[in-house]
């Protein structure tokens, strides 16, 4: 299983080859709290108030980053996501991402209490793989639900403004989720500076990212993400997945981005 190891192992080490571009930490890490404000033809017209799932609970406590919890039982998205493939990613995997972010925050503090910045290159790196990595597996857990969920007639309405139709929208969705070349995830987000949904591939975390935009609703293509499970079909990986998904959560964060001002 080629990516088993892309976290930089359980002991929180970073991999050099895992991460050769940092270019989207910066709008991947903002996405647990950043949301832009104004009206626009992708509103949520809801008038109920969202869970307010951006906070994404558990993801930072007392001072650190911690992994949060499941919102599920291990088993709960079975037979669709088995529990062993789901705790080795959320327990092993995960978590070595937290142990890491917090390892690289740790040692740029150190760096400037010594006034020496002689490493800053690689312990930016460290931070960005990282921290991109705990920020889009938070986001993860909640993109999927026990038996999944449709979309909110909010979201279906923006996903048919920015795509043509919200069908559309999610077969691009997965169409892009499943074409990721190598490791990487597939993301839909709102973008700011047109009022509209897009639908991104993040290879390797950091790569093709698009600055400002905030993320709504992923897909993890790593294969430590699926590989126990679904082998080399990762196709079939991201049909369960769609089956799996959880739109209503995207509705609550693009509710969220749209009332919240910068």
């Amino acid at each position: 299983m080629g990516n088993m190891d892309s976290t930089g192992s359980t002991d929180g080490r970073f991999s050099r080859r895992d991460a050769m571009k940092v270019a989207g930490a910066g709008a991947l890490l903002a996405a647990v709290g950043t949301s832009l404000g104004g009206e626009s033809a992708v509103t949520a017209t809801t008038t109920s108030k969202p869970a307010e799932p951006a906070c994404l609970p558990g993801a930072f406590a007392a001072g650190l980053y911690a992994l949060p919890k499941l919102p599920y039982a291990y088993d709960a998205l079975a037979p669709l996501y088995e529990e062993r493939t789901l705790k080795i990613h959320h327990t092993m995997h995960h978590a070595a991402y937290v142990k890491g972010l917090n390892a690289a925050v740790a040692k740029l503090a150190a760096a400037r209490k010594a006034g020496d910045n002689s490493a800053v290159k690689d312990l930016c790196r460290a931070e960005a793989f990282n921290g991109s990595g705990h920020v889009l597996h938070s986001l993860f857990w909640h993109s999927m639900t026990p038996g999944g969920a449709k979309p909110p007639a909010d979201l279906e309405g923006a996903l048919s403004h920015s795509f043509g139709s919200a069908e559309a929208g999610m077969a691009q969705f997965a169409a892009a989720a499943e074409a990721v070349e190598g490791s990487g995830w597939g993301i839909l987000a709102f973008e700011p500076l047109a009022d509209r949904l897009v639908i991104l591939q993040a290879e390797k975390h950091q790569d093709l990212t698009f600055w400002g935009v905030v993320p709504l609703l992923v897909c993890d293509v790593w294969e430590h993400a699926y590989y126990l499970q679904y082998a080399n079909k990762r196709g079939d990986w991201v049909d369960a997945f769609m089956k799996l998904a959880n739109w209503p959560f995207a509705a609550e964060r693009l509710a969220l981005v749209r009332r919240t001002k910068a």
